[in-house]
Formats: C-alpha cells, structure tokens, sequence
C-alpha cells in the first residue's frame, strides 16, 4: 500500500501474521490405555445389549430397545444403562442412585425410594435392609426380575413423582422434578 508523504512516497507491506497452531495435546500412554479400556468395554456393553435386542423373550419390545440405544449413541452417550433407558430426568436421577459401577441395579436402594414415595410398603425391606420380594407389589423372582422390578417400580414411580411434583430420596433428600418432565409425563 502506497503512503504520500511530503518527502517521498513510501511502500509500505502488510506483512501476514502467521498462524500460531495450538501445540497438539499431550496425550499419555496411560490416557491411550484408558480410552482403549473405555472403548473395549463400550463394545462389550453393545454387544450384550445386541444380543438382548435379538432375544425374543422380553417384556420390553425390541423396537424400544432400538430406540434407547440408537438414541444413547446419537448423544454420545457411552454407558451401558444409558443405552437401556430414555436418560430423561427420572432415568439419570435413579441412576445415580441405585446403580452399581457395572450397572446393575442395587434392589434395597431402589425399593428404599419406592418407600419413601409411598410406591411400596416399608415391609419390602428387612429390619437389616435386605429386599423381602414376598412383600413387594411385583413379588416374582424368575429369570430377569430385576429389571422387571426396576421396569414396573420406575413406571409406577414417575406417575407418584409427576403428581407431586417432588421425589423423595431414601436418606429424606427431596429432589424437585423439573417442569417439563412433569408436564410430559401428566399430558
């Protein structure tokens, strides 16, 4: 670009400022063998759930399990429940709260919350803590009853909960359900 000044004309360039690259993360191997680990048991959960998908025995239809872990991927969403469940707002609150490291249910946990949202009776748990099935609503103990139990007590749950508007945890935390589950859940 050409400047006038009272003496001389004087070029001047705009020099291109070079591009400053982020150095490129530092990845460990530890990081690498982590997210091999995270990736590996990803495959393994797919896969069972695959294999369930396929069983012709289940009381949930298979288009719905489709759904759950089509949308669970589609979220990126990597644990195996999250690909077992809607994820709304019930469906992680639970989780958090009856869940195991592997995902499976813990029934005195799960029951303990029933109880305190007045889904089950106080006599479904022992003095000691421990699940009595004879003195629960859904009393059978066949091949899959967990998740059954977890299936019939959530849904039974989520009515309670919609209506007041509130659940109850087990330790006596009362947790506010938001507004739009509420509003999907009693429309």
């Amino acid at each position: 670009m050409a400047k006038k000044h009272a003496h001389a004309t004087v070029e001047t360039v705009e020099a291109a400022t070079p591009a400053i690259e982020a150095p490129a993360p530092v990845v460990t191997i530890e990081d690498s063998v982590a997210e091999a680990a995270a990736l590996l048991a990803e495959a393994a959960d797919d896969a069972e759930i695959d294999e369930q998908i396929a069983l012709g025995n289940s009381k949930v239809q298979r288009k719905y399990k489709l759904r759950y872990r089509d949308r669970a991927r589609a979220m990126g969403l990597r644990q195996k429940w999250q690909k077992r469940t809607n994820n709304d707002w019930m469906a992680t609150t639970l989780a958090g709260e009856v869940l195991d490291k592997q995902s499976k249910i813990h029934v005195p946990s799960f029951a303990a919350i029933l109880i305190a949202n007045g889904v089950e009776e106080p006599t479904v748990l022992s003095e000691a803590g421990e699940f009595q099935p004879s003195e629960s609503r859904w009393p059978s103990q066949s091949k899959g009853w967990e998740g059954r139990y977890r299936m019939s007590g959530g849904l039974a749950l989520r009515t309670v909960v919609a209506e007041a508007g509130v659940m109850l945890l087990a330790d006596g935390e009362t947790l506010e359900a938001p507004a739009e589950w509420v509003a999907k859940i009693l429309r």
